[in-house]
């Protein structure tokens, strides 16, 4: 079984299907660090080389590609971009037959999650004054907004909302048991 999990950013992707797929017995991948081990580069150096999104999520397909064609008899959790129901993501996915599901939390609940990365992908620690906060709980709703449209494409829409990670998992168990009750 493949469980394929999309979100905005620092919405808890990686924390929590990893911690899902330790308590499932999956193998756990997260698309981004994947994504800068195949290429020996940070994310932002792999996306600064291309003209386009399209083109950067083509190259990303190819690691997503290579994880689901070395997992085929294993079962696995993947944690995806937030862009990771567009174009060529989406039609692996598509092909693969995985679950996906959707993690959703307040702006606010996310702003206090949020990390900042420079461009080697070292995490940069940052308190946020008060104008800050507040630009990027803008940002963090535009992205919910924009996304929305893509993220009516997963199989789940799970709230997270007041939720630590433990909950959180105990929620995407108790809909895995009950999908998989349906295949």
């Amino acid at each position: 079984m493949y469980i394929f999990i999309v979100g905005v950013s620092c919405v808890g992707k990686s924390t929590i299907g990893n911690r899902l797929a330790e308590k499932i017995d999956f193998l756990f991948f997260d698309l981004d660090d994947e994504i800068e081990d195949f290429f020996g580069r940070s994310i932002e150096q792999i996306q600064n080389q291309y003209l386009s999104g399209y083109s950067y999520r083509e190259q990303g397909a190819k690691v997503l590609n290579k994880i689901i064609d070395t997992s085929k008899n294993n079962d696995l959790v993947v944690a995806l971009t937030p862009k990771g129901l567009h174009d060529w993501y989406y039609r692996l996915i598509k092909k693969s037959g995985a679950i996906v599901i959707e993690l959703k939390d307040t702006p606010e609940n996310i702003l206090d999650r949020i990390v900042f990365y420079d461009e080697d992908s070292n995490l940069i620690e940052k308190d946020l004054p008060e104008d800050d906060r507040r630009y990027y709980l803008s940002e963090i709703k535009k992205d919910i907004s924009y996304y929305r449209k893509f993220y009516k494409r997963a199989h789940y829409h799970v709230d997270i909302s007041g939720l630590d990670v433990e909950g959180s998992v105990k929620k995407l168990e108790k809909l895995i048991e009950e999908d998989y009750g349906k295949r």
